[in-house]
């Protein structure tokens, strides 16, 4: 399916802004707000930074995007949604890498103590430096480019 037809099976009207925001979010690893706003105005030319918000909540409500949060880092976004997978945060650079549920079938959705909540997702995070910052590269895993992965 391409991303229009995504976009039009998921109720949202399809522009060139959400093709583009939809793409760069895919093709990035967990860029934050302002870099997937660089790399649409690279697409589509000027495109404000609210509108570049407005797409995102617009795709994460819809379930097409995912927005985590690691601690002391904005927001980040993926396209990997309905999954039960982690992610790795290197500490120095901050890079993102995504890790498959530790045990496989989703045991982190089986707490100890559910207090009555119906669980449906579990954010696990784990923190480290990554093997370009352990060598000294300072390269963030999976960027295609430096500038491609948000740092600090």
């Amino acid at each position: 399916m391409d991303d229009a037809a995504t976009l039009r099976g998921a109720g949202l009207r399809v522009t060139a802004a959400r093709l583009a925001i939809l793409d760069a979010v895919r093709t990035g690893n967990h860029l934050d707000a302002e870099h997937i706003a660089h790399a649409v105005r690279g697409r589509v030319g000027h495109v404000s930074t609210q509108a570049v918000y407005d797409g995102l909540h617009a795709l994460t409500d819809t379930g097409l995007v995912r927005r985590i949060e690691p601690a002391g880092s904005p927001a980040r976004y993926e396209t990997r949604v309905g999954d039960n997978h982690h992610h790795l945060v290197c500490r120095l650079c901050k890079g993102v890498t995504d890790i498959d549920c530790v045990a496989g079938a989703a045991p982190c959705l089986e707490p100890s103590q559910s207090h009555g909540y119906l669980i449906d997702e579990a954010e696990v995070v784990f923190w480290g430096v990554c093997p370009d910052c352990r060598s000294g590269t300072g390269e963030a895993p999976n960027a295609s480019e430096p500038s491609a992965v948000p740092r600090g």
